[in-house]
């Protein structure tokens, strides 16, 4: 345990997979720069599903869309799902983590 009370080795459920699709997870302290770039990874990640949702939002809108312009966009959300419950499950897991953690002090 460092001084601040963090574990220098949290294991952390990056958001790509590694062969064959299986997690692929690093030991870190959460300053190094596979983390910084896993943050990036995630935002991205968040920001393209943010996007999507308002895309569907027009696609539904419009009386003119297609069943295949709607199969390619079910087809995208789905992808972006699994981005986002990909980075829930990581950052639950971190926070799971820091929440049995004790407390400097033992508060």
């Amino acid at each position: 345990m460092r001084s601040d009370g963090r574990d220098a080795d949290e294991v952390r459920l990056l958001p790509w997979a590694g062969e064959e699709g299986k997690p692929c997870y690093l030991i870190t302290d959460g300053t190094g720069r596979v983390s910084r770039h896993a943050d990036t990874v995630e935002e991205t990640l968040l920001a393209m599903a943010a996007d999507l949702l308002g895309h569907a939002a027009d696609l539904l809108a419009d009386r003119r869309t297609t069943p295949e312009q709607l199969r390619f966009l079910l087809a995208r959300m789905r992808e972006a799902l699994a981005g986002v419950c990909r980075v829930a499950e990581s950052r639950g897991g971190r926070a799971a983590t820091r929440s049995t953690r004790p407390t400097p002090g033992g508060r």
